[in-house]
């Protein structure tokens, strides 16, 4: 089977940054996407950042500028720079993965999550 781990939320103040690091592990013949995904309490869950299996990113309007995705496809890890953080940040964080698995079977994951506190 396969299991993401995510690591690196806290509590930060404004202007602060955090680093997120998801890792999958398990039966993985390849990775198509890994995003990350946010949801604060009341809040409907929005798409962060998405990058592709060939280096293609993509992000939010919020967070242009201040995030930057990246991945280690040969560790299996995407990770989240997260810089000039704002209190509008709070939430918590998923990573999310579409990836083929040794069976062939194709499908999404999601982490445990992790939560990111900017305080004012």
């Amino acid at each position: 089977q396969v299991q993401l781990v995510e690591s690196g939320g806290g509590l930060v103040q404004a202007g602060g940054s955090l680093r997120l690091s998801c890792a999958a592990s398990g039966s993985i013949f390849s990775i198509n996407t890994m995003d990350w995904y946010r949801q604060a309490p009341g809040k409907q869950r929005e798409l962060v950042a998405a990058i592709s299996s060939g280096g293609s990113t993509s992000y939010a309007d919020s967070v242009k500028g201040r995030f930057t995705i990246s991945g280690d496809n040969a560790k299996r890890t995407v990770y989240l720079q997260m810089n000039s953080l704002k209190p509008e940040d709070t939430a918590v964080y998923y990573c999310n993965v579409n990836l083929i698995r040794r069976s062939g079977y194709v499908g999404d994951y999601w982490g445990q999550g992790t939560q990111v506190t900017v305080s004012s």
